[in-house]
């Protein structure tokens, strides 16, 4: 037992630990090797977005360059009170916007207030994942008023569990946003987007503070609007109007019930919340200057509220001191920030199959490949270029080396021509020395008539006044042994000499492997 607690312990440390290493090693790298150089992420972008709402058309610039969104103006339009801007004011409006703002070239973010926008989440079976679009929009006349031929409309998925999806899906009706983008297209202004501008405002605020789950709540004299945002997206909305209230009321103290009325709209949405294990935290935009108001929005409700006022948005960006058109700017966040990951109502719920991006990974291919090629060639380009050189100087110097192989063959001819004297002087005597040495051993009365040398033998013949004195002394010789008288010698009365004839061996001769010549005198 303890040895499988062992080796389940072992297992899940294990794949945990394996986990974490693709987490931190295996993702980076894959996001590397993916990289696109369009990636939303560097590529630089200008958009101007146009947020419709009661009395006003707000409008933004903003551009993007290499993840840096800047604000770089806005303007602010004001129409009939109470009512939304007509199609050819709010065109007009934006062409002067474009000119005044230098924005020419720029792409165009309609924002639509949320009274036009139905917001509703459904669940899907898992298995229409891959036909998600037409499983929507064959649904979409049971999600929402409004069927797919009558209706701008788009859809996310928020979650996956248990084989089910849960969609978002947000869409408003064709005919009251057509006549605005039909009234664009006549001043020459194609609208790339359509966004709600509830959702504008949550990507202002997860932009400025990084928080994904809240509860937003614009607060108006007359009236509120807010919505749930879980993950980033939003996924519920409310609107109401201050004028139910009792007139008198309001007189004594309309703030409290106005902070009432709130309480109730999002009692719903901090149960949703803690739903999902989340604590709830309120984002509030006051757009009602009452003091009294704020105040009691932090003491009554229950909840972390954060005001989001102007200064932190004019900080963010570096805007100028005066009043800032917060709708039109989370607009133009949406379009331009990659991790917004807003709703577009043009596309009508179809999205272009993101393929991944391979150009980076094969321009890193390519140079791994050209750097091994280099890595392999060059040492072998060096070398060549090493042997040609060698065979340079080899050429250069080919003539001295012949004319030294030259002399090194007259020189061994002559060493072996010494070499050979050396060994014949060495090994036999000369007849002169043998000459001479007979010359100074011999006396003085005595003549040769004839001398015979060989390799081995010396003869020689003559007269002598004492033939018999001869031998000791030739005895006596360094280079003689063996004297002897080779005939007998007689006395020669016409001379007065005895004539003798004498052969001896010579003293030390070492016999050659050829035959020395024969030197003979007489």
């Amino acid at each position: 037992m303890a040895v499988n607690l062992a080796i389940k312990k072992l297992t899940s440390i294990t794949s945990s630990s394996a986990t974490k290493l693709r987490a931190s090693i295996g993702r980076p790298l894959w996001r590397i090797l993916t990289f696109s150089p369009a990636d939303d992420t560097i590529s630089p972008k200008k958009i101007i977005s146009a947020s419709i709402e009661k009395d006003t058309l707000s409008i933004a610039y903003a551009s993007r360059f290499l993840s840096r969104i800047k604000i770089k103006g806005f303007r602010e339009y004001s129409f009939e009170a109470g009512r939304y801007p007509q199609p050819e004011g709010l065109a007009s409006s934006l062409a002067l916007a474009i000119k005044d703002l230098g924005a020419a070239g720029a792409d165009v973010t309609l924002s639509i207030p949320k009274a036009w926008a139905i917001i509703k989440t459904a669940e899907f079976p898992a298995t229409v994942k891959e036909n998600l679009s037409d499983a929507v929009s064959y649904e979409l006349d049971r999600l929402t008023p409004f069927s797919p031929e009558n209706a701008f409309y788009d859809f996310k998925i928020l979650r996956e569990s248990s084989g089910k999806l849960t969609i978002l899906t947000l869409a408003a009706k064709f005919d009251l946003v057509k006549p605005y983008l039909d009234a664009l297209k006549e001043k020459g202004i194609t609208v790339s987007r359509v966004i709600v501008n509830l959702s504008g405002l949550g990507t202002l605020y997860r932009y400025i503070d990084k928080e994904k789950d809240f509860i937003y709540i614009e607060l108006k004299e007359d009236g509120y609007e807010g919505a749930l945002f879980l993950d980033g997206s939003v996924t519920d909305a409310f609107t109401g109007s201050f004028s139910t209230l009792p007139i008198p009321s309001l007189a004594r103290g309309g703030e409290g019930l106005k902070i009432n009325t709130i309480m109730t709209e999002i009692d719903p949405f901090v149960v949703a919340v803690r739903k999902h294990g989340k604590t709830p935290r309120i984002i509030a935009l006051l757009k009602d200057k009452s003091s009294t108001l704020k105040e009691l929005l932090k003491l009554q409700i229950n909840l972390p509220v954060r005001i989001l006022n102007e200064t932190d948005i004019k900080t963010r960006f570096s805007l100028p001191n005066k009043e800032i058109p917060c709708a039109a700017i989370g607009g133009a966040l949406e379009s331009l920030w990659p991790k917004a990951n807003g709703l577009n109502l043009l596309k009508k719920g179809y999205h272009d199959i993101q393929k991944t991006p391979v150009a980076f990974t094969v321009i890193l291919i390519i140079l791994i490949i050209v750097m091994w090629i280099l890595y392999m060639i060059a040492p072998l380009r060096i070398e060549e270029k090493r042997l040609k050189e060698i065979d340079r100087q080899i050429m250069m110097r080919k003539e001295d080396v012949r004319k030294a192989e030259a002399l090194k063959k007259e020189m061994d001819s002559l060493s072996n021509e010494i070499a050979t004297i050396n060994n014949f002087k060495g090994n036999r005597l000369t007849a002169l020395n043998i000459f001479k040495e007979l010359t100074s051993i011999l006396p003085n009365t005595t003549w040769l008539t004839r001398a015979r040398i060989t390799e081995s033998t010396v003869d020689i013949e003559g007269y002598a006044s004492s033939a018999s004195m001869l031998l000791p002394k030739l005895e006596t010789s360094k280079y003689f042994k063996k004297a002897e008288f080779a005939s007998p010698t007689f006395r020669d009365a016409r001379m007065n000499a005895d004539r003798f004839n004498i052969k001896m061996e010579l003293e030390g001769f070492k016999k050659d492997k050829g035959k020395v010549p024969t030197n003979e005198k007489e």
